[in-house]
């Protein structure tokens, strides 16, 4: 599947129903005077946050989404029948922007989070409801109200508990794969994931991991090159950053030297980013290469293979506590907690290969 993050799209609400002239018409009853009824509230169009929702992929297409009409009133005083509402749909994290202004209109995180972006038009009135003392014979009636509308834009700024933060090639999807079994692409030459992926790791007797697989990052993404800002927009909103690093020097560079430039290009995108709870993870240690890279690396790391699988246990275990100690999905996002102001120490036990 697609995965779409941004969707520009016209969304209008239902008009509203038109009240009628009606005459009350029954035996016995003479002149029973005005019967016609209101007409229908148009439908509101909503957008609401679902957890099961992971793109804004099913938008895709759409140029333009309409809510029901209200119907007309009837006679009888009958009122007509609300239009239904159209609910979108959104996934966690989406932004809804004015496509005219480009204001903020609202920033949806919260499960269940429901918006009325636009109201639904009021139903007319029937003649039914103009009659008084002085005018018991009314024959004014009303149209029904359009609903508003707006053009937006809809985007997406993933929010998982893990994002994966590697150059291309560095095995974030392989770990991906091993770690959640979702059916990413990988191969064995290089290549760079494009779209996010995401995917959950899921542990005996505990809540799952969500973790982003994100699109690789090169050196001068802060300045919109390559992927640039369609990769750095994404990890603002995870919780923990995991760096995984080559350790096999394939690409002609040092998993020092990668760490070093993924920091800067975070810090020039925005400095709060190396405050965010994070982990470093050497990877592809099966690597003949690997051992002399890693010898003199001054950080706290993790050692793994994820195309053997050999320490990916310790690395999910050690994202799991990490999880645990610092609270929900994005709190420390979304309150302006500062995090653990860089990569978290390993315990002695928590292994290497």
């Amino acid at each position: 599947m697609v995965f779409t993050d941004r969707v520009k799209i016209k969304l209008a609400a239902g008009k509203g129903g038109n009240g009628i002239v009606a005459w009350r018409r029954e035996k016995y009853i003479p002149k029973g005077g005005p019967f016609g009824g209101n007409g229908g509230i148009g439908g509101s169009v909503i957008l609401q946050v679902d957890e099961s929702a992971y793109s804004l992929e099913a938008l895709r297409n759409r140029r333009q989404l309409r809510a029901e009409n209200g119907q007309g009133g009837g006679p009888n005083r009958r009122q007509g029948r609300n239009g239904q509402p159209l609910v979108i749909r959104v996934p966690p994290g989406t932004l809804v922007k004015d496509l005219r202004t480009k204001d903020l209109l609202h920033d949806l995180t919260r499960p269940g989070e429901r918006i009325v972006l636009c109201q639904g038009g009021r139903g007319g009135r029937g003649n039914a409801s103009f009659a008084t003392a002085r005018n018991r014979a009314p024959i004014q009636w009303t149209a029904g109200r359009e609903g508003t509308e707006i053009d937006v834009e809809l985007e997406l700024k993933l929010i998982a508990d893990i994002g994966l933060v590697g150059f291309p090639n560095a095995g974030k999807s392989t770990f991906l794969r091993a770690s959640t079994q979702v059916p990413v692409k990988i191969a064995p030459y290089p290549f760079t994931t494009l779209r996010p992926n995401l995917g959950y790791a899921y542990f005996d007797g505990g809540d799952p991991l969500l973790i982003a697989d994100i699109p690789g990052l090169i050196a001068g993404a802060s300045d919109n090159r390559g992927l640039g800002f369609d990769f750095l927009k994404h990890v603002e909103r995870t919780h923990v950053l995991l760096y995984v690093l080559d350790a096999s020097g394939i690409d002609g560079r040092t998993p020092l030297s990668d760490y070093e430039v993924l920091r800067k290009e975070l810090q020039a995108y925005d400095p709060a980013l190396l405050e965010r709870p994070s982990l470093v993870v050497l990877n592809k240690m099966d690597t003949p290469e690997a051992a002399e890279l890693t010898h003199d690396f001054p950080y706290p790391a993790l050692k793994m293979s994820a195309q053997t699988g050999e320490g990916l246990i310790a690395v999910l275990d050690a994202l799991r506590a990490l999880k645990r100690e610092h609270g929900e999905i994005g709190k420390a996002c979304d309150e302006g907690d500062s995090g653990s102001g860089g990569p978290i120490e390993i315990e002695a036990h928590s292994s290497v290969l």
